[in-house]
C-alpha cells in the first residue's frame, strides 16, 4: 500500500486526487494534507481520510482548524511556511502529489525531494521558475518525477519505451480556452466570470485565467523543457479545441504517438499514483465514433501574446522564467480583484520581463529575491495602468 502525501488538498487537484484515493482504499493511504484557507473542507477531508499530521497557512488557521474539529481530535496541525514543509517531508510517505498553486509550491516540494519522496507534480511553477535545481536534486536523491498535468502526463506516456536520441519534438496540445474565437478588439471587453467558463476542464481560478490567456500552455512549455530535458525549439503548442488528445511526440522517423483520453484529471492522478501500474476506474470511456472531427490550429501569438512572452523567457532561461511567472501571479490576481482588464495581464508581463537583466543559473535564494523584486514591479505597472499611464 502507497502512502500519500498531497499538498493542496482543498484545490481542484487536491479534490481530484481524494477521489481517486477514496475509490482506491486498498492500494493507497493519505497519511498527510496541506491546505490554504479553505478550512471547512480541510477539515472534512481530515474526519474521512485520518491523515497523521496536517498543516495551514496560518496560526488563525491552525486555531479555528481545532475549533471545527473539536478537543477530542489529537491530530498535529501545523502552520506556516515552516509547518507546510514539514509535513512535505512527513517520513512515513512514499510519493507525494505537489498540488499547491503558483510559485508558493517551490519549497515544499523540494523539502519533499530532499526527504527522498516520490513527487507526483501538478504545480508547474516549480519547474518554471527553478527546474535546473529541482530536476538536479531528484537526480541526487534517485527520486521521480512523475507529472500529473494532462500534457506532460500524456508525453511521458508516448516516450514509454523510446529512446531519446530518436525523438523530434513534442506538441502540447491546448484547448484554447474560453476566448480563442475571439477577436484582440473583443478580448478588451471579456469579463472576469466569462474568463471562468472554460470549455473543457474544471480547474481553480489562477490556472483557468492563464488558460484563457494561453500563459498556462507557456508555462507548460517552459515546465516540458525540465520534466523531459529538451530544448525549447523542440517544444511546440496546437490549439486543439475538443481536448481529446491531450499531447503527442514526433519521431525522427516521422512517426506521431498521442496520448487521447476524456478530458478528466483523475486518470493522469492515478497514474502518477500507481506508476507503472494502471488502475481500472469508473469514469466513462472514449467513444471515438462520437467525438467527431478532431481539429489542430496554429496559436496566434499575436492575439494571445503571454504564449510567446513564455517562449521568449523559455529561450533565455536562467532568471526570466522565474519573472515571468511572478507577474503573471500579480497580474492575474489582480484582473480577478477587477483592478485590470483580460488585454492588461500581457502588458504587465511584458513590461517586468523586460525591464529583468537575465542570470544564468541563479540559486534558491536568488529565485526567491528575484520573485519577490518582480512581483513589486508588477504592482507598480498594475498602478500606472489604472491611472491610465
Amino acid at each position: 500500500m502507497k502512502k500519500i502525501t498531497l499538498l493542496g488538498s482543498t484545490g481542484s487537484i487536491g479534490v481530484n486526487a481524494l477521489d481517486v484515493l477514496d475509490k482506491n482504499p486498498k492500494k493507497f493511504k493519505v497519511v498527510a494534507l496541506t491546505a490554504g484557507r479553505n478550512i471547512r473542507l480541510l477539515a472534512k477531508q481530515i474526519l474521512k481520510f485520518h491523515p497523521k499530521i496536517v498543516a495551514v497557512q496560518s496560526r488563525q488557521d491552525a486555531e479555528r482548524l481545532h475549533q471545527i474539529l473539536g478537543v477530542k481530535n489529537n491530530i498535529p496541525i501545523l502552520y506556516d511556511e515552516t509547518g507546510i514543509e514539514e509535513v512535505a517531508s512527513y517520513p512515513s510517505s512514499d510519493i507525494v502529489l505537489s498540488a499547491i498553486s503558483g510559485a508558493a509550491g517551490l519549497k515544499p516540494t523540494l523539502s519533499a525531494i530532499e526527504a527522498g519522496k516520490d513527487i507526483a507534480l501538478a504545480n508547474k511553477e516549480t519547474m518554471v521558475v527553478a527546474g535546473h535545481i529541482v530536476t538536479k536534486k531528484a537526480r541526487q536523491k534517485n527520486i521521480k518525477i512523475l507529472p500529473v498535468d494532462s500534457e506532460h502526463s500524456a508525453i511521458f506516456q508516448c516516450l514509454a519505451g523510446q529512446r531519446p536520441e530518436n525523438l523530434r519534438r513534442i506538441i502540447l496540445t491546448a484547448s484554447g480556452g474560453p476566448f480563442y474565437n475571439l477577436s484582440k478588439a473583443d478580448l478588451k471587453k471579456v469579463t472576469l466570470a466569462q474568463a471562468l467558463k472554460h470549455p473543457r476542464w474544471e480547474m481553480g481560478r489562477k490556472i483557468t485565467i492563464d488558460s484563457a490567456s494561453l500563459m498556462n500552455k507557456g508555462l507548460e512549455v517552459i515546465e516540458a523543457k525540465w520534466l523531459f530535458n529538451l530544448d525549447i525549439a523542440h517544444i511546440d503548442v496546437l490549439i486543439h479545441p475538443q481536448s481529446v488528445v491531450h499531447s503527442l511526440i514526433e519521431l525522427l522517423d516521422g512517426s506521431v504517438l498521442a496520448q487521447l483520453g476524456i478530458a478528466d484529471m483523475r486518470i493522469p492522478i492515478a497514474y502518477a499514483f500507481a506508476y507503472p501500474d494502471r488502475m481500472t476506474n469508473e469514469l466513462p470511456l472514449l467513444n471515438m465514433a462520437k467525438t467527431g472531427p478532431l481539429e489542430f490550429h496554429q496559436p496566434d501569438m499575436n492575439k494571445f501574446p503571454c504564449l510567446e512572452l513564455a517562449y521568449e523567457a523559455g529561450r533565455s532561461g536562467g532568471t526570466a522564467p522565474v519573472v515571468l511567472n511572478a507577474a503573471n501571479e500579480v497580474a492575474v490576481a489582480a484582473f480577478i480583484e477587477n483592478k485590470i482588464c483580460f488585454n492588461d495581464l500581457a502588458k504587465v508581463i511584458e513590461k517586468v520581463l523586460h525591464k529583468h537583466h537575465t542570470a544564468s543559473d541563479p540559486s534558491l535564494g536568488n529565485i526567491l529575491g528575484i520573485d519577490g523584486e518582480a512581483r513589486m514591479q508588477a504592482q507598480c505597472v498594475i498602478k500606472k495602468l489604472q491611472k491610465g499611464l
